[in-house]
C-alpha cells in the first residue's frame, strides 16, 4: 500500500465537492513520547486512508497534533483505530464550530522535529510544568471580570478576525516570535493572573510552561481552546466573550463564533473577515479581501500581483525581477499582509492597495 498521496490536488478537490455523504471536522493533540515516529506515522496513514479520512497531522517524538475530516458513516470505525494506540487513551476530541464537510481534501501525515515550531530548547525548562487548565465557564467568568491579563497566543492574522474581549493580541507572524514577545510584554506583571488561550490548546501548553519558568506565578490556560469554549458556552446559554471568527488552518480558513465581523478588508477598509491567499502563485500572501476588491484585483493582493498572475509565462520572471519584493524567498516571507507591510517586506508602491488599512 502506498503511504502517501500522488493524485493531483485539482482532482481531489473535485472529488470532495462531488461526495454524497457528510464529514465531521475534528481536532486533537497529545504530548506523549513516541519511540519511532515514522513507524507510527505509517500505521496511522494506513488506518485512516482505508476509512477515507482526510486531514493534516503532525507526528513527532513528543506526540501528535491532528486536524481531520472523517466521513460520518466511518466515524465509529475511526474511533476504533484510536483505541489501538496508548497515545489516544481518553484523548479529548474537539469538533468544528462551523462545518461544511469540506475542510480537507486529502490525508497528509508528516513527521516533524516538534509539534509546534516554537524555537525553544525544551531541555532548558520543565515543559510538563504547565499552567492551570480552566474550563469554558471558569475562563468566561475571569475574562468577564476584566481584572486579569488575557493573552492571545495565536498569530496576528488569527486574532485580527476574532479574539477575546480585552485580550492582548501581539503582532507576531509565528508562535516562535510570539512566545518571546509575550514574555517581554508581561515582564512587569509576574504576580498577576495570566489567562492564555489559543485555537485548541496546544500552543498554550508550551507557552504556560515557559512563562512559569520565567517567574510568572499565576498562569492559566483555556482547556480545549476556542473550539471547546464555543461549544460549552453555547450549551450553557452564555453570551460569548470571544468576538468574531476563529481562524482555522484548513480550506475554510475561519468559522464564526458569535456572528460579529470585527476585521476589515486590507484593500478598501470595508468590514470583512474573509481570508484568502493572493492568486499570484509566486506571492500567495494571506490577507483579508472583500468580494468587491476580489473582483477589482482579480483575487490578488495588489495591481502588481494581478499583472504578474495574468502575464504570459515568459514575462512573469521579468515582471517579478523588476519589483523590489522578494517573491518566493521563504526567509523574508510573511503570512500576514499587514505585518508584511509594517516590516517593509513590501517596498513596491504597487504592492499594497491604495487604501490598505493599517
Amino acid at each position: 500500500m502506498r503511504l502517501y498521496n500522488i493524485i493531483d490536488s485539482k482532482i481531489l478537490k473535485e472529488r470532495l465537492l462531488n461526495e454524497d455523504f457528510t464529514r465531521k471536522t475534528v481536532s486533537f493533540y497529545r504530548y506523549f513520547i513516541i519511540n519511532n515516529p515514522q513507524h507510527f506515522r505509517d500505521l496511522l496513514y494506513q488506518d485512516w486512508s482505508e476509512l477515507n479520512c482526510f486531514g493534516r497531522i503532525y507526528v513527532a517524538r513528543e506526540g501528535i497534533n491532528a486536524q481531520m475530516s472523517v466521513p460520518e458513516h466511518n466515524f465509529n470505525m475511526f474511533l476504533e483505530t484510536l483505541r489501538k494506540y496508548p497515545i489516544f487513551d481518553q484523548i479529548p476530541i474537539k469538533f468544528a464550530i462551523e462545518d461544511d464537510g469540506k475542510s480537507f481534501y486529502k490525508l497528509t501525515i508528516k513527521v516533524r522535529p516538534k509539534l509546534v515550531a516554537d524555537g525553544l530548547d525544551d531541555n532548558a525548562f520543565d515543559v510538563t510544568n504547565v499552567g492551570n487548565h480552566l474550563n469554558a465557564a471558569e475562563f468566561h467568568e475571569l475574562v468577564e471580570s476584566g481584572e486579569h491579563v488575557v493573552v492571545d497566543m495565536r498569530n496576528h492574522y488569527e486574532s485580527e478576525i476574532g479574539h477575546f474581549k480585552g485580550a492582548i493580541c501581539p503582532e507576531a507572524d509565528t508562535f516562535r516570535e510570539e512566545i518571546s514577545m509575550v514574555t517581554d510584554m508581561l515582564a512587569g506583571q509576574k504576580d498577576r493572573k495570566i489567562l492564555l488561550y489559543c485555537t485548541g490548546g496546544i500552543r498554550c501548553e508550551k507557552a504556560s510552561a515557559y512563562l512559569k519558568h520565567h517567574g510568572f506565578s499565576d498562569v492559566n490556560q483555556l482547556h480545549g481552546g476556542i473550539l471547546e469554549y464555543a461549544r460549552q458556552i453555547k450549551q450553557l446559554n452564555l453570551e460569548s466573550n470571544f468576538v468574531g471568527k476563529n481562524f482555522v488552518f484548513d480550506e475554510r480558513l475561519g468559522e464564526s463564533v458569535n456572528g460579529e465581523i470585527i476585521a476589515h478588508c486590507h484593500q478598501c477598509g470595508k468590514l470583512c473577515d474573509t481570508h484568502v491567499n493572493c492568486a499570484n502563485d509566486s506571492c500567495h500572501i494571506l490577507f483579508i479581501q472583500c468580494p468587491e476588491c476580489a473582483k477589482k484585483y482579480d483575487g490578488c493582493c495588489s495591481d502588481t500581483c494581478s499583472t504578474i498572475k495574468n502575464a504570459p509565462e515568459e514575462e512573469k520572471v521579468i515582471l517579478k525581477n523588476s519589483q523590489n519584493r522578494k517573491f518566493g524567498n521563504s526567509r523574508l516571507y510573511c503570512k500576514s499582509f499587514l505585518l508584511a507591510k509594517k516590516t517593509n517586506f513590501a517596498t513596491s508602491e504597487n504592492y499594497s492597495g491604495e487604501n490598505v488599512t493599517a
